[in-house]
């Protein structure tokens, strides 16, 4: 049971009599906007390098690092 030509466009001139047509656009373009942020945001996130860190014995562990405050300390 999917959506005809006919129903889709029955649901667009509802939608634009109920929003208006300047609404829509301004909709349309904060998504596309937060679209592309989340996009961006991912791609840095996907090309930082990883840290180093070393235990105590010497040993390199390699990943990510969060840094501890000392009020989160409990």
């Amino acid at each position: 049971m999917g959506f005809g030509v006919t129903e889709l466009i029955i649901i667009l001139v509802i939608v634009l009599v109920l929003f208006g047509a300047k609404r829509l656009r301004n909709v349309g373009s904060d998504l596309g906007a937060a679209v592309k942020g989340f996009k961006s945001a991912v791609k840095e996130e996907e090309n930082k390098p990883a840290e180093k860190i070393t235990k105590d014995d010497n040993s390199v562990i390699e990943g990510e690092a969060k840094k501890v405050k000392e009020e989160d300390k409990v």
